[in-house]
């Protein structure tokens, strides 16, 4: 299973372009190309990334296509693209909406994305966030962490063992036992999932109260000693250099070494993976970010 060492910090992103939502995308992005996505991952593939991240919608309700657009490419379909052109980064699903499929389905999805990528599948696991889309699917929302708890143990028996039951499938993964399940959020809920499994992503900046709390119950569970990912995202953009556009008012700008005391002196203790965004003005100078993060700001990160 895939695992951070001890006492490094380990970097990732979310990939833009795979979706649009207003919330986060650049005007850049409308007229992408899958080549600028792939160019994107390539350079994070190339520069030292733990992982590229998708996330997953199926549909979005009219009265929300404004502000989260209605451009989601779907998930696997995405990963295992991205997977035939990478050669060492993860495939992360940030977050995949276990409440939506069943877990046979959803086993087979991953263990196919980990044996094609050769092992580099992670299962990002979220319970989503939009009403009506469960609506539209026959799932219950007022449900939806409930069935999340429900389904999570069968996904990890089915990614772990040939057969469940009387019904097997192959391929494998690749990873053993499985690929790594890491779940997404910020709330109690969520935070209290996260402990029992392999790791946590953050809906936003990791609070100290937070990382206090999985701590404990990792302890309690008696499972603290066991390898474990918490997540920390920047809340902020980032652009290394000088840009030459207009950059967004809550972006950080400045040297590698002044971008890497930033997201040092954000992160709660015990934090060893960060995810990380960029502000640029076109797909070209995106991917140059990427790798420049990579290159020059990831080393100085390290403990």
């Amino acid at each position: 299973m895939l695992e951070i060492p001890p006492g490094t910090l380990a970097f990732g992103t979310q990939l833009p372009i795979q979706t649009q939502t207003t919330l986060l995308a650049g005007p850049w992005e409308a007229d992408t190309t899958p080549a600028d996505l792939m160019a994107i991952a390539r350079a994070a593939d190339r520069s030292g990334y733990l992982y590229v991240a998708v996330c997953d919608h199926v549909a979005i309700p009219r009265d929300k296509a404004d502000t989260m657009s209605l451009w989601w490419q779907d998930t696997f379909t995405t990963l295992g693209w991205l997977a035939a052109g990478t050669e060492q980064v993860a495939l992360l699903s940030h977050v995949y909406v276990l409440a939506y499929r069943h877990p046979l389905v959803a086993a087979k999805a991953f263990a196919t994305l980990d044996h094609l990528s050769g092992g580099r599948a992670i299962a990002g696991i979220g319970v989503g966030h939009v009403e009506a889309e469960f609506d539209a699917l026959g799932v219950s929302f007022a449900d939806r962490g409930r069935i999340t708890d429900e389904k999570l143990p069968e996904l990890a028996e089915a990614l772990e063992h040939t057969y469940v039951g009387e019904m097997g499938a192959l391929p494998r993964p690749v990873q053993s036992p499985r690929p790594p399940i890491w779940i997404g959020g910020s709330g109690a809920a969520a935070v209290r999932r996260a402990a029992r499994w392999d790791g946590w992503l953050p809906q936003g900046p990791a609070t100290h109260e937070a990382v206090d709390a999985i701590r404990r119950q990792r302890e309690e569970a008696g499972t603290a000693d066991r390898p474990f990912t918490l997540g920390h995202v920047i809340g902020s953009w980032l652009h290394i250099g000088t840009p030459t556009h207009e950059v967004r008012p809550t972006s950080c700008v400045g040297s590698p070494e002044q971008i890497a005391e930033s997201i040092r002196a954000q992160l709660p203790a015990g934090v060893n993976q960060v995810q990380i965004r960029f502000d640029a003005p076109c797909a070209t100078a995106y991917a140059e970010q990427v790798e420049a993060f990579g290159t020059l700001v990831g080393p100085l990160l390290q403990p």
